[in-house]
């Protein structure tokens, strides 16, 4: 079953954050004039619409925490992943047009407004009203806790630094990209906890070690010893799939994926989020 009441510890979240902040600000200045006009496999974004679309999302919250509630229905983590997905044609308008204001120029023009973007949310992290945890913040698909709303942005910059290595290749990053782990974990679990909250269940058990254990699918429910339905992947191949950047085809057969059992077939439950 999802595990809808998974808290985040706020302090974690915002050191991941800025970690995984840090990792991206560093792959941005190293990044080439060639590098910047690569295509990303996101629609017609290029390296430059990407760069841009992070910036909007790390300055979001800054640029808006001030704003004065006006009572929107909440929306919690689970909301969130489940709704996103229909504000993508905002978000790529938003990119486009922030590509074309600020990153259209060469390598340090763009990092040079990637760093603008990421100051103001590594300035966020430091300020009081980042870890009063009653503090709310209103987007258009509802009120959230302000912790949750990090937890988002989490969201983003693990998936987009995966999108940014993808569209770079191996060369630019031979071990992978530099994650910070708690922010991996924390996308992890929460991408989990979707997946199980869209198809509840208990005939699938989901293992992504080391991080997150969901019971999922309908079906027989397993009470103990080996469940007959086992799925087991590593964090990113699972956030991959999740967000439907990977297809579940090659990852079983390139063992990426083991699956067993005769519901262990999960295709028709993803991606979660979209």
């Amino acid at each position: 079953m999802p595990a809808k009441s998974r808290t985040y510890q706020p302090q974690k979240v915002r050191a991941a954050l800025a970690a995984q902040t840090g990792a991206l600000r560093a792959a941005v200045r190293a990044l080439t004039a060639e590098q910047l006009d690569r295509p990303t496999g996101l629609g017609e974004w290029r390296v430059r619409e990407l760069l841009a679309h992070l910036a909007v999302q790390l300055e979001f919250v800054p640029a808006h925490l001030d704003d004065p509630l006006e009572g929107r229905a909440p929306l919690d983590l689970l909301g969130w992943v489940a709704a996103v997905g229909t504000v993508a044609p905002l978000l790529d308008e938003q990119a486009r047009t922030r590509a074309a204001e600020e990153f259209a120029g060469g390598p340090d023009a763009a990092a040079e407004a990637f760093d603008r973007a990421a100051e103001a949310l590594t300035a966020l992290l430091e300020r009081p009203e980042a870890a009063d945890p009653a503090r709310r913040f209103e987007i258009r698909l509802g009120s959230m806790l302000l912790s949750d709303m990090l937890v988002t942005r989490l969201v983003e910059t693990v998936v987009h630094a995966e999108d940014l290595a993808d569209a770079l290749g191996p060369e630019a990053f031979p071990g992978g990209f530099p994650h910070d782990r708690q922010a991996v974990a924390a996308v992890t679990r929460l991408l989990a906890d979707a997946f199980a909250d869209r198809a509840p269940g208990g005939a699938v058990e989901l293992r992504i070690p080391p991080y997150a254990v969901v019971q999922a699918v309908e079906g027989p429910r397993h009470t103990r010893g080996t469940p007959p339905n086992v799925v087991e992947m590593d964090p990113l191949t699972w956030i991959r799939l999740a967000t439907g950047r990977a297809d579940w085809a090659r990852a079983v057969d390139t063992a990426a994926v083991s699956a067993s059992g005769e519901r262990s077939d999960l295709r028709g439950h993803l991606p979660v989020l979209a």
